[in-house]
């Protein structure tokens, strides 16, 4: 059965950044099964993600365009025309940001106001969807936390991410362009960063368990998270892209399901890890750990009819399954 929303795509352009990466290949895989018109944009920087591996199954159905954002005239042939934008290009490891802030200030501010200018001059009616995060919110004040929780980011990267969200809500209110952010919250699937641990601890798990060693869990294991498999949010983007009253909103994604790091390693074991061991946070880690956080997304399900469907253990199965069969493209 079709999705609300998703006749639109036939035979739309569709321009995806970060298209190379995680959620956005599954993102492009999407809309070519639509029969939308993809080109994907990756600056291809190293460390954040993008893996051509990834589309090796629609790479002849795509054009793809190693571009980085910031460059403004190799983008603006390829933002003119588009019908719909997919905002996912930018580096997420909060650690990163930290190490090195200018450089996550380039690639996670410049870059999209660069794209967004040009969106400005050359294609002003392209429907933008950007790719935003929980991170913004900072330590929870309140639980569920809703979209009108305070924002105060506990790092670089949070900050910078928050920015690029202003950037595309200030162009819907001076511009009347039509942007859109997803606040995500712990994105989990098949072609996440695995290689290093520099981007979240679900990706740790996840290599620990195909490794079958021992997971590290930090803190007492308490910490409570929502977690979205990425086809759930893969269906959020073209959900909100596809309906005209997105124009200017923001919408958090979450979860049904509320669970403890500890129980989320626990799935893991069964997986194939061979173990869970407590360790104290490492004080890098410590300083910008934002403790307890899960989301309402009530305000996506009553406007847009959104909701996640799969779980975290299907969605774990279905992950490890993927990279015992491919694990050779992720190392």
């Amino acid at each position: 059965m079709e999705a609300r929303g998703e006749s639109a795509y036939r035979g739309a352009r569709a321009l995806v950044t970060g298209g190379l990466g995680f959620i956005g290949s599954h993102l492009a895989r999407r809309l070519v099964e639509l029969d939308a018109d993809v080109t994907i944009v990756d600056a291809m920087i190293p460390g954040c993600g993008a893996n051509r591996w990834n589309i090796h199954d629609i790479l002849s159905k795509v054009t793809v365009c190693e571009v980085d954002l910031r460059d403004r005239e190799a983008i603006t042939p390829l933002v003119r025309d588009q019908a719909y934008i997919f905002n996912l290009a930018g580096q997420v490891s909060h650690i990163d940001s930290m190490a090195r802030p200018l450089d996550d200030l380039a690639i996670n501010c410049r870059s999209h106001l660069t794209l967004l200018e040009v969106c400005r001059n050359e294609n002003p009616g392209a429907r933008i969807v950007y790719a935003g995060t929980r991170q913004q919110y900072g330590r929870a004040l309140r639980l569920p936390v809703d979209e009108g929780h305070p924002m105060n980011p506990t790092d670089v990267n949070g900050i910078n991410k928050m920015a690029a969200e202003w950037y595309h809500r200030l162009y819907h209110d001076v511009y009347g362009m039509h942007t859109c952010s997803l606040r995500l919250t712990n994105t989990f699937g098949p072609g996440q960063l695995i290689r290093h641990a520099r981007q979240g601890f679900l990706s740790v798990f996840i290599r620990k368990a195909l490794d079958g060693e021992i997971i590290q869990v930090f803190g007492d294991g308490s910490q409570l998270r929502d977690y979205n498999y990425v086809s759930d949010v893969v269906t959020a983007f073209l959900l909100a892209a596809a309906d005209a009253r997105t124009a200017g909103r923001v919408y958090n994604l979450a979860s049904h399901e509320v669970l403890s790091v500890m129980q989320v390693a626990e799935m893991l074991v069964k997986s194939g890890a061979g173990g869970v061991e407590i360790v104290p946070f490492p004080d890098d880690r410590k300083r910008i750990d934002i403790g307890s956080y899960y989301g309402s997304f009530e305000k996506i399900r009553a406007e847009l009819g959104w909701e996640p469907r799969v779980t975290v253990e299907d969605g774990l199965e279905r992950t490890i399954r993927y990279y015992r069969e491919h694990l050779e493209h992720y190392l």
